[in-house]
């Protein structure tokens, strides 16, 4: 089954709104959750599709960052799932920026996960390689009904 989960942290300082307007401008979800937790909230979105990363595919391509793109996703492949972290204060401003490490977005990062069960083929969607900064490819949404077939 294919599943997408974005979490952000949301601290005291910060207006749950404007977290949300941010994720949103990149990903579509179905299930939102609010967390309380003792000095913070966690914010949590699902989507069930790989249709919810349509935003997110065009403003790879928008900002030009299909390189670095692929690299994060390659990097964050295990098993079945993607991992990969964007910096929060950007993607407020509509930005796309890939970090490393949680510390490198002060106020945390988006962490976001791609459950499907051949995770080259998303990659290969959302970020194909390039030559010269042109894709060499485009892929189709990768089939949500062949992901299933072992389940």
């Amino acid at each position: 089954m294919t599943k997408i989960t974005v979490m952000a942290e949301i601290r005291p300082s910060e207006d749950e709104d404007k977290i949300k307007v941010a994720i949103a401008t990149f990903f579509d979800y179905e299930k939102i959750i609010i967390e309380e937790r003792e000095l913070n909230k966690l914010l949590i979105e699902e989507a069930y599709s790989l249709a919810s990363l349509k935003k997110f595919h065009k403003i790879l391509r928008e900002e030009r960052i299909l390189d670095v793109a692929r690299k994060y996703l390659i990097k964050g492949i295990e098993d079945d799932t993607i991992t990969f972290m964007l910096h929060k204060q950007a993607a407020s401003v509509g930005i796309i920026s890939f970090i490393d490490e949680e510390k490198e977005s002060p106020l945390g990062p988006i962490i976001v996960t791609i459950e499907y069960k051949e995770p080259m083929k998303v990659i290969d969607w959302l970020a194909p390689k390039t030559s010269k900064g042109q894709p060499l490819w485009e892929n189709p949404i990768p089939n949500e009904k062949d992901n299933m077939k072992d389940l």
